[in-house]
């Protein structure tokens, strides 16, 4: 890992130079180590979902450039960025700051961040964006929040009491068009094996989403690594998965897809729905009310290096702020 974060600081030394010769901020090194957690996340034959198509884009024109920005809507993308994948980081790093520049999303919720990568997107987004990481050594999560958009009032990070993975929640608190909001994002235990920790960490989080007061806006996005027979043995509130709210559009469903996504060679295929979404509208009278409008999938197509910029499709969804809707 050292030898790769090398390179990335090289790339950035480089073409921060290019652009200008007298940055007086230059970008420090790290030699912080991970282990790649990803052994195991296949399955075997017969134990993963089955689809007849590959993932696409399922709504139509999802896409919010700065200039269709829209006052009444919000945008958000979550996406496990395989930073472990050592393979073409440059220029994958490269692709994801490409996506968020192209979406301009208000909140971007990250997970598999390292050093290397929180910094690269730094360097090419800090004007537009506040960063909040919820670790600093090996591997961890990241959120990312649109200053002309979002004020952050205070962020604060939840240890998952029993992970063996360093697993955590990163929790927000903000203003968005004088409005309170939470977000929150995790990644959750990895691995079939650990199904009881990734239920744990579920219902760790539906607690805290709905201890939050009434007049205040939750939303979680992240990879849960949760199968779909894990969920239905947790006490979910009603509606409170946004995939299933826009009507369970099938080329939404598999964020993992190792059919699809080549980027590393898994003997036994699979799909899965490891990424997800989960709303907790606020309560109060005279309280705008969030609703899901579209979602996609992004990071579908190759880079130049042909690899895709994660093994992860990341999530792009788009929500109305309806601002006079009461109770």
């Amino acid at each position: 890992m050292a030898d790769s974060e090398t390179d990335m600081d090289q790339v950035c030394a480089t073409e921060e130079s290019s652009k200008d010769q007298t940055d007086p901020n230059p970008e420090p090194k790290t030699t912080s180590t991970t282990t790649n957690r990803k052994q195991g996340e296949g399955t075997p034959p017969g134990s993963s979902s089955e689809a007849g198509d590959s993932p696409a884009v399922c709504s139509e024109g999802a896409e919010n450039t700065p200039e269709e920005e829209d006052n009444n809507k919000l945008s958000l993308i979550s996406w496990n960025v395989d930073g472990l994948d050592e393979e073409e980081q440059p220029e994958r790093a490269r692709g994801l700051c490409s996506y968020l520049t192209s979406r301009s999303p208000d909140v971007v919720l990250l997970q598999e961040l390292i050093q290397p990568y929180a910094r690269f997107m730094q360097k090419r987004l800090a004007d537009n964006y506040t960063f909040i990481q919820g670790g600093k050594e090996g591997y961890f999560i990241g959120m990312m929040l649109k200053k002309s958009r979002i004020t952050l009032l205070d962020s604060e990070t939840v240890a998952y009491p029993t992970t063996r993975m360093m697993r955590n929640l990163l929790v927000a608190q903000v203003l968005f068009k004088g409005q309170k909001f939470c977000f929150m994002t995790s990644h959750f235990e990895s691995c079939k094996a650990n199904a009881g920790e990734r239920m744990r960490q579920l219902r760790l989080v539906i607690r805290r989403m709905a201890k939050m007061p009434d007049d205040v806006t939750v939303l979680f996005g992240g990879d849960t690594n949760l199968r779909d027979a894990e969920v239905a043995k947790v006490d979910l509130p009603d509606s409170c998965d946004v995939w299933q709210q826009l009507g369970e559009p099938e080329h939404c469903r598999y964020t993992w897809d190792t059919h699809a996504n080549t980027n590393n060679d898994h003997r036994y295929k699979s799909r899965f729905r490891f990424d997800r979404l989960y709303l907790r509208p606020a309560a109060a009278d005279g309280v705008p009310q969030l609703e899901p409008d579209s979602m996609a999938l992004i990071g579908l197509e190759k880079l130049r290096c042909g690899r895709y910029t994660s093994d992860h499709w990341g999530i792009y969804c788009t929500f109305s702020v309806e601002m006079h809707k009461t109770k």
